[in-house]
């Protein structure tokens, strides 16, 4: 029995990656974010921003807490490759300016919202096409591997960006250790499902119109890169639930909507693993998703970004978007062979 499993009351679910065809949500229901601004009547404030929902439009009611979650301390190291010259996004800005949409689509929610997340007790699965499959709880998350901080720039499809000193290991480790099998090709991540813990699963709508579980994917080669990381912490303190308490995938290069939060789930695959938002909208958001100024969002420029800084998004100074995110160095050779404008 899994982790997610257990909050559900005793009803087994299958991974999100196992759904038949016609379990999936139609792409004609949900083919275009602004049909979904237009359902929940946000008009054309909403439909210019990605996600964006009006602050106190929904009310969570008792997700609603009025203590903050307690972080602890984490013992790392700080390697030198990965410190780059850019100033980190003040402490308050990252906790405070999120997208997960499991807690609510404006980017205050799920700091509002998610107080009271639960963690502990907490498992996560590896398994599939693996040698042999694990299952990490909540200590072993923090005390597995040797820790390390690693500062990495985070670029959102909606056209910000942040500088984060995340804490964690990288995620080639956790996938050696559990010994992939030659026939994998993919990794696929799930997010836990808890509708009573998180409100935006109660509610398509809510949630954005995402088919929860959230689930998200990488090609093996993409996973087994040096710079994909599991972060379990922030700012030398373990996850707060609004930032993907208390295991997140982040990869720096790529749009932050592939960076899956509260993971219970990894398995190995031989086939592309659905993801959430090319669920919703595949004309909109592809699977690579890797960042590129030169493809703009149907509905607006990548070209350009705000850098999220002590003025906040709208303040800030408008910067030149880096192909790769900047880690193009790195990264470039995995696409050689893709049409990037194509393969988005």
């Amino acid at each position: 029995m899994t982790n997610n499993t257990r909050f559900t009351k005793g009803i087994k679910r299958q991974s999100a990656w196992d759904l038949a065809d016609n379990q999936v949500t139609p792409e004609s229901v949900f083919k275009d974010r602004r049909n979904i601004v237009k359902a929940l009547g946000l008009g054309a404030l909403g439909a210019s921003i990605p996600g964006y929902v009006q602050a106190g439009l929904f009310d969570f009611g008792s997700n609603k807490s009025t203590s903050t979650f307690a972080t602890k301390p984490l013992q790392f190291t700080q390697p030198k490759a990965f410190v780059i010259p850019e100033s980190l996004t003040p402490e308050n800005k990252i906790t405070r300016h999120n997208n997960f949409y499991e807690f609510g689509t404006s980017k205050q929610d799920p700091f509002d919202n998610a107080q009271a997340f639960n963690v502990n007790p907490w498992t996560l699965q590896i398994d599939g096409l693996v040698d042999k499959p694990i299952t990490l709880d909540l200590d072993d998350l923090t005390k597995r591997f040797a820790l390390e901080e690693r500062r990495y720039r985070l670029r959102c499809v909606e056209a910000w960006s942040m500088v984060v000193p995340w804490v964690g290991f990288s995620l080639a480790s956790l996938l050696k250790e559990a010994g992939v099998k030659s026939s994998a090709t993919h990794v696929a991540f799930e997010t836990l499902f808890d509708p009573e813990q998180m409100p935006g699963q109660k509610n398509r709508l809510m949630g954005g119109g995402i088919h929860y579980p959230y689930v998200e994917g990488l090609t093996l080669e993409e996973a087994m890169n040096p710079l994909a990381f599991l972060a379990v912490g922030l700012y030398g303190k373990t996850l707060p639930p609004q930032n993907g308490a208390p295991i997140r995938l982040v990869v720096p290069w790529k749009y932050g909507f592939k960076s899956i939060k509260s993971i219970v789930k990894i398995r190995l695959m031989d086939k592309q693993p659905p993801t959430s938002w090319n669920q919703l909208a595949s004309h909109e958001y592809g699977f690579y998703a890797n960042v590129n100024p030169e493809v703009d969002h149907p509905r607006w420029s990548q070209a350009s970004e705000r850098s999220i800084g002590e003025g906040g998004l709208f303040s800030a100074k408008r910067i030149p978007t880096q192909m790769f995110n900047g880690y193009g160095d790195e990264v470039a050779g995995l696409y050689k062979q893709l049409d990037l404008r194509k393969y988005y």
